[in-house]
């Protein structure tokens, strides 16, 4: 081989890594981001990176394309490591035809997804593009479709992650929203279906691209995105940290890390969290931060449904899911969003073999004729179903109200959680003790010279004689009644014990989830 041609070959790449010019990249920065290969290059260990494909090409012989050149044709496809973990990754390249999708570009994107579903990696995609190249017609369209057929079949089977690092309009959106977790950056991340243009023109709505698609209406109003960051170093620093949580596919286990933190540890704190008064709220976070090694908490989607809050810990050294009721946001309330949000993560969890926590404090479902209207029935049967379909191991803490299809729904004996567990404070029963009282007592209390202090005292009635969780735990429905300090050691050893559950459910196709 002649150094000539080995020069060439050094030329060729270096003209292919510049992608659409140094001007194009400028552009990019003083937008406040990064091109596709500086993102690949954060979000991999330091060196490990192997590009592939890198002289793929267009073949669009239309509207001039036939004269322009697209280096890497606009995406960016490859592999690497993250902690030394094999990951594959794809990042559009905004700088080469404003990232715009043909196919040959989509051609790229599912030869990495294939080969992640081959080896059994996840795979993580950095969005940031003009959509489809509208000059190659159907043959986006057919790439598009290509890489959402990708999605679905990889789902459950590695963990999928979808980065908005720009705009994502059209059918673009649909990859992400197949993957299980999007995250966004504030200011600069974009999804929608139809642009602010189109949408004035067809509905007369004047709305600005922030309002329509930014990253904090898909965070906090849509609940499309699980996470928003404030730039793309702190997005990037969170997506290794989500990838610390989770195995590299179905077949294996999350990665187990060294920790300090004794199992044994008691927190006396825990004894004196929930308040004398019921009506009472708490935050259920410092709950969660007391039984997780070292107070460490990944939440997913912490600005969405926040009656409801989802997301990962460990316990000696082991990633849990962990999905607890939030009473300080509308009394932690089941409603349509938090049911979403809920049977979306328990399902998540266990494609990836990820045990389950349920932290329990919810008065029931959330009553209205809006909620009704909406299908808060059919919502609320996602959570059943979540559930009940989920084989990994299930553990639950009943820390004070369940009551009705709410203490049903998280995740009860009745649903094959494997332990339950109640703290001294819980009060299972069909409602609360309140609406009881008024229902069972309500001749005693309409006849007494002093309906008050009679209703006060069948009230308190009801609740030792029902609402409390002696009555579960005869029944067998609580495993234990534990003192809240010991909650950390009963969990660290209910979850080793569980470690070996095996547990099938009848051969079937799949089942029909409410939708």
């Amino acid at each position: 081989m002649t150094n000539e041609k080995v020069e060439q070959l050094r030329v060729l790449k270096e003209e292919i890594k510049m992608g659409g010019g140094q001007k194009r990249i400028d552009k990019q920065h003083a937008q406040g981001k990064k091109t596709a290969r500086e993102r690949i290059n954060d979000l991999l260990d330091e060196g490990s990176f192997v590009e592939l494909d890198a002289f793929v090409e267009h073949r669009c012989m239309n509207f001039g394309m036939e004269k322009k050149k697209a280096p890497g044709e606009g995406v960016v496809t490859g592999y690497g490591t993250v902690d030394g973990r094999l990951v594959y990754v794809f990042a559009q390249d905004f700088t080469v035809i404003g990232g715009s999708l043909g196919e040959m570009h989509a051609a790229k994107i599912c030869k990495v997804q294939e080969m992640a579903m081959k080896v059994g990696a996840p795979i993580v995609g950095i969005n940031d593009s003009g959509g489809a190249r509208i000059q190659e017609g159907v043959d986006a369209l057919y790439g598009y479709g290509n890489i959402f057929y990708n999605n679905t079949i990889a789902s459950g089977v590695v963990p999928q992650i979808s980065v908005i690092m720009g705009p994502c309009a059209g059918g673009a959106v649909y990859s992400p929203a197949l993957t299980d977790f999007i995250f966004t950056v504030d200011q600069t991340s974009n999804m929608f279906i139809t642009g602010p243009a189109v949408v004035k023109t067809v509905t007369g709505e004047d709305v600005t691209k922030e309002e329509l698609g930014g990253a904090m209406t898909h965070n906090k109003v849509s609940g499309v995105a699980h996470f928003i960051s404030n730039n793309e170093d702190e997005c990037i620093e969170s997506i290794r940290s989500l990838l610390s949580f989770l195995p590299s596919n179905n077949l294996e286990d999350a990665p187990m890390f060294e920790t300090n933190d004794d199992i044994n540890r008691f927190s006396e704190k825990l004894n004196d969290i929930i308040p004398s008064n019921a009506s009472r709220p708490y935050d259920v976070k410092q709950i969660i931060t007391e039984l997780a090694d070292g107070g460490q908490f990944y939440e997913v989607q912490p600005y969405y449904a926040l009656n409801i809050t989802t997301g990962f810990i460990r316990i000696n050294g082991k990633s849990i899911g962990v999905i607890a009721n939030q009473p300080k946001v509308l009394a932690g309330c089941i409603d349509i969003n938090t049911s979403d949000k809920a049977a979306r993560f328990i399902r998540t969890c266990d494609s990836f073999n990820i045990p389950l926590l349920t932290l329990v404090d919810t008065p029931g479902f959330l009553p209205g004729v809006g909620q009704e209207h909406g299908g808060i029935i059919r919502h609320g049967a996602k959570m059943l179903y979540a559930y009940s379909e989920a084989t990994v191991p299930k553990v639950t803490v009943i820390l004070r109200k369940a009551y009705g299809g709410a203490y049903i729904a998280m995740c009860s004996k009745h649903l094959k959680a494997d332990m339950v567990f109640a703290w001294p404070s819980a009060e299972i029963a069909v409602m609360g003790p309140e609406g009881a009282a008024n229902i069972i007592f309500k001749k005693d209390i309409e006849g007494s010279d002093d309906p008050l202090n009679t209703r006060a005292e069948k009230i308190a009635e009801y609740r030792d004689t029902v609402a409390n969780p002696y009555i579960a735990a005869s029944r067998g429905y609580v495993d234990d009644v534990i003192e809240p300090m010991t909650t950390r050691q009963r969990l660290a050893s209910a979850f080793d014990m569980l470690s070996t559950k095996r547990e099938t459910r009848p051969s079937k196709k799949h089942g029909n989830m409410p939708l």
